[in-house]
């Protein structure tokens, strides 16, 4: 059964810490996902050289590339590493979307990339804060029931 490889290119450090993060959760994903961390005054055409070297490392028949920023220099290597075919690249890449692609890596290039923007949209999200958290408790003792908070 094939595998799906995951390339990670980003800006130094992330690609190598959301690396480290998956590595935690899936210790067994070492083999299947590489990180690429592209520092700020290195030439693009290096990065690339880095990137192409990386990605036949793999030696898979499926890799899902994962860049942070979209129009940035990791981006833009990473279009020109993709072919649409063998390899798919995503942006915006973030732990829930990497734990998503890891989990399913399995599955055919075409589902992993559906439920790695799956899991990277539904992984943000705004949490409500209760009230009951950050207020001080009122003891049932109290004598003024109608005293409220400012």
């Amino acid at each position: 059964m094939s595998t799906t490889s995951i390339l990670l290119i980003a800006h130094a450090p992330l690609a190598h810490a959301l690396r480290e993060c998956a590595l935690h959760v899936f210790p067994d994903c070492g083999d299947s996902v590489v990180a690429l961390d592209v520092p700020p005054n290195q030439p693009p055409e290096e990065s690339l050289a880095q990137a192409r070297i990386l990605l036949d490392q793999l030696g898979t028949d499926s890799t899902l590339v994962l860049t942070d920023v979209f129009g940035a220099t990791p981006c833009n290597i990473a279009q020109r590493l993709t072919d649409g075919v063998r390899s798919r690249l995503v942006t915006g890449a973030n732990l829930p979307m990497l734990l998503r692609a890891v989990s399913y890596r399995s599955e055919p290039l075409d589902s992993v990339v559906n439920r790695a923007v799956v899991g990277g949209t539904q992984g943000v999200m705004q949490v409500a804060i209760s009230a009951p958290q950050n207020q001080n408790r009122r003891n049932s003792h109290d004598q003024d029931t109608y005293d409220h908070q400012q």
